[in-house]
């Protein structure tokens, strides 16, 4: 369960320990989560390009990309001039961070972590980076208090549902989300109690495990959804329709990015799942 920020966020901040602020407007970003950051202090037009799990907001469809979090390519970042690249934990890989360095680029990372706990670090990472401090302290208050109040409401559920995220089908097995993953943060967040938490990371699920772990919801990616059929073709599996998901048609279909990327927009990934979960709409 989210712990309450005041305190965390007070214990945590040296932790992030960005390169010295400078006027960067050539910005290069490997990671939705720090995209969404930048765009949401308002320094959106700053950036040049993105790599491509930056795909919120709109905008960034118009940038120049620089291929995938992970898997970047010095050549490629160089190739658009950037005056900085400012990428989340894990951008990489090391050679390339480090060649990139070697060729004169400012490189920022953000600290190391996941979840929602993270999120104000982060902000406050890419505040120093680019020298909007003020702007990233009013950002973190008020996630705080959008996180805290969810927090508050969920405290008053006694009854929690049982939940899956599906990531994937792989070779007929969903690929599914346990414990010390983004899915089973937002799952528990959000009220629920991870269907799959008897193990841990992203793992494929046989029928077998899915009918006992019976879920009361399924979670997946609205695109994923889409790339197997639909989600009608999901719940007529034959496993799944031997779990309460599947015999009341319960699949929550919503933006990966916005569940898992533990950005900005987390407090409405977690209102959002709450009100599929518990119908507590305002």
């Amino acid at each position: 369960m989210f712990k309450k920020l005041s305190t965390l966020y007070a214990c945590a901040l040296f932790l992030a320990a960005p390169i010295q602020a400078q006027d960067y407007n050539r910005i290069a970003v490997a990671g939705g989560d720090i995209t969404e950051i930048i765009y949401a202090l308002g320094a959106g037009d700053r950036i040049i390009g993105v790599d491509s799990t930056s795909r919120f907001p709109a905008q960034t469809k118009d940038k120049e990309q620089i291929g995938y979090v992970r898997a970047l390519s010095a050549e490629g970042v160089l190739s658009i001039s950037p005056d900085l690249l400012i990428g989340a934990d894990d951008a990489g890989p090391v050679n390339v961070i480090n060649n990139l360095k070697s060729a004169g680029l400012a490189v920022a990372l953000a600290p190391l972590g996941k979840g929602a706990d993270r999120v104000p670090i982060k902000i406050k990472f890419v505040g120093e980076t680019l020298g909007m401090q003020d702007k990233a302290a009013v950002m973190i208050a008020d996630y705080t208090a959008k996180m805290n109040a969810l927090a508050a409401k969920i405290a008053t559920v006694t009854k929690r549902p049982k939940v899956v995220f599906i990531l994937s089908v792989r070779d007929g097995a969903p690929v599914v989300g346990g414990r010390e993953t983004s899915a089973n943060d937002i799952i528990e967040l959000s009220g629920g109690i991870n269907a799959a938490g008897d193990f841990k990371g992203w793992k494929p699920m046989n029928s077998e495990a899915l009918i006992a772990a019976n879920p009361d919801y399924i979670v997946m990616s609205g695109t994923h959804a889409m790339r197997l059929g639909g989600g009608d073709k999901l719940l007529a599996r034959p496993d799944i329709q031997q779990t309460t998901a599947g015999k009341q048609g319960n699949l929550i279909e919503m933006d990966a990015m916005l569940l898992l990327g533990f950005g900005p927009r987390t407090p409405d990934a977690v209102k959002g799942l709450m009100d599929h979960l518990y119908a507590t709409r305002d």
